[in-house]
């Protein structure tokens, strides 16, 4: 048996325990082996000696690289410096795991001065929705045309920013854009419509051309880098991280790390690396069904442990597990409608992405009436009910607003949130709750206002797969 971290152990009778890492730098990530049933054994990647480039006119040339040699220890140090903490977190009710901060803690101090200029918020993302937008008198693809759609989308709701993912330059050469795309023209309309552009890298291409390329985007005014396929934690590769994040901050650029290990502690360091992945997410949707509701009700309590998630929620397409099918040109989501809002209260990441197709969302007016207020960073958070892989219900506040969202594995089950987390007063809350059709339509919702008090309780019911969010302020 074979474990990234963090690792949960489940003690029979007693509490359970979280096994991390933290102020990983430049040193390989720890992995666990279990030897029996009463013992985990710490492994590590080795240092790699000789790597091998893939011939980038094969697939995936521009990112596979293959380690030929590793050598028979792990990292090159300065036996004098310290090394990385390994982390229990101990835990009697499950809900203590959702709000750990231990990871951040042991990490580095800061190293950005001023930090006035990070900027989290919200993202359209066009990769996951295959650019698949309809209703318009252009052809959709990776051009300059429907790159402003997402732009006019972004700019419509307050969407922080746009992604522009794979195929906006020529694999291997980020100097060389794709001529369907007027990066000067295009990067001018979002400066003008307030929206900031980032820019999704092969982090190979990225590390050979690293001057260049970075001198380049900070010239355009490229607010961003999605950095991918790393896939590696040894001494080296988490080297590479460290560079970047300091490299972007001096062009105060955000980074977000996809094809990553999970976080040890790097955004103290440098709060530019906004988020990263090392998430099992949404994009799985599109070829796999291994996903599900069970799977994305487990992550807060493990994943999210070690930092922001950047699990790309949003699916507006939503199907209960009979009528799943993975579509990668179009692709839906397990569980309901309710279920991917509260991702976006319950999942951390102050860069939050919009998965699916702009289309989609003009379409959803009322869902883009919370996806457009629910913030991406938070004040305060109470874990209200939580079982691993059963259930979460989260409530987070933002100045004087709280959001509430409630997630469910594939069980329907009732549960009663009690509001004794908001200050005196009457609240308004802006509910939306699974539809009663939403055990066979997984789009089915309904939106409902009501008012609510400090210490009043309210029963909720949740579909299979199911979810329940709110946004709740004074009148």
């Amino acid at each position: 048996k074979f474990s990234s971290l963090p690792a949960l152990v489940d003690i029979k009778e007693g509490p359970k325990v979280a096994i991390a890492e933290a102020d990983l730098e430049d040193y390989p990530g720890m992995y666990l082996r279990g030897n029996n049933n009463t013992m985990l054994t710490g492994i590590f990647p080795g240092f790699p000696l000789k790597e091998e480039t893939v011939d980038l006119s094969k697939r995936g040339g521009d990112r596979s690289i293959q380690v030929l040699e590793y050598g028979d220890y792990i990292a090159l140090i300065n036996g004098k410096r310290n090394l990385p903490w390994r982390v229990l977190v101990i835990a009697d009710n499950d809900a203590d795991l959702v709000t750990s901060e231990i990871i951040f803690t042991l990490a580095k101090p800061p190293q950005i001065k001023d930090t006035s200029w990070i900027k989290p918020g919200k993202v359209a993302w066009d990769w996951w929705n295959f650019n698949n937008i309809y209703g318009v008198d252009f052809e959709a693809g990776i051009n300059t045309e429907t790159y402003k759609y997402y732009i006019d989308f972004a700019a419509k709701y307050g969407i922080e920013y746009v992604i522009l993912d794979e195929g906006w330059y020529e694999l291997g050469d980020l100097l060389k854009i794709n001529p369907d795309i007027d990066m000067e023209e295009l990067l001018a309309y979002a400066k003008g419509k307030n929206v900031g552009i980032i820019l999704w890298v092969v982090w190979k291409t990225l590390e050979d051309q690293l001057h260049e390329a970075m001198e380049k985007f900070a010239a355009w005014g490229v607010k961003g880098i999605k950095v991918d396929f790393m896939q590696r934690d040894d001494q080296r590769m988490v080297n590479f991280y460290q560079r970047i994040a300091r490299e972007a901050a001096k062009r105060k650029m955000l980074v977000d790390f996809h094809g990553s290990y999970t976080p040890r502690g790097l955004r103290r360091a440098y709060p530019n690396v906004i988020t990263r992945e090392g998430v099992r997410g949404l994009e799985h949707y599109k070829w796999e069904s291994g996903l599900s509701p069970e799977h994305e009700v487990t992550l807060p309590f493990i994943r999210m442990l070690a930092g922001p998630m950047d699990f790309t929620p949003g699916a507006m397409i939503n199907a209960q597990k009979k009528n799943f099918k993975p579509v990668f040109r179009k692709p839906m989501s397990q569980g309901t409608r309710c279920h991917q809002l509260a991702m976006y209260v319950v999942y951390e990441s102050p860069l939050q992405m919009l998965a699916d197709n702009p289309t989609h969302y003009l379409g959803e007016q009322e869902c883009m009436e919370f996806l457009s207020k629910v913030p991406t960073v938070w004040d305060e958070t109470k874990v209200l009910q939580a079982r691993v892989a059963d259930y979460i219900a989260v409530a987070r506040r933002k100045r004087d607003e709280w959001y509430v969202g409630v997630m469910m594995d594939w069980t329907p089950r009732e549960l009663e949130l009690r509001f004794d987390f908001l200050d005196k007063g009457t609240y308004t809350a802006e509910i939306y709750r699974d539809g009663v059709n939403a055990h066979r339509n997984g789009n089915d919702y309904k939106r409902m206002k009501k008012t609510i008090e400090k210490g009043q309780s309210l029963k909720i019911k949740l579909a299979p797969g199911g979810g329940w969010a709110a946004r709740l302020y004074k009148k």
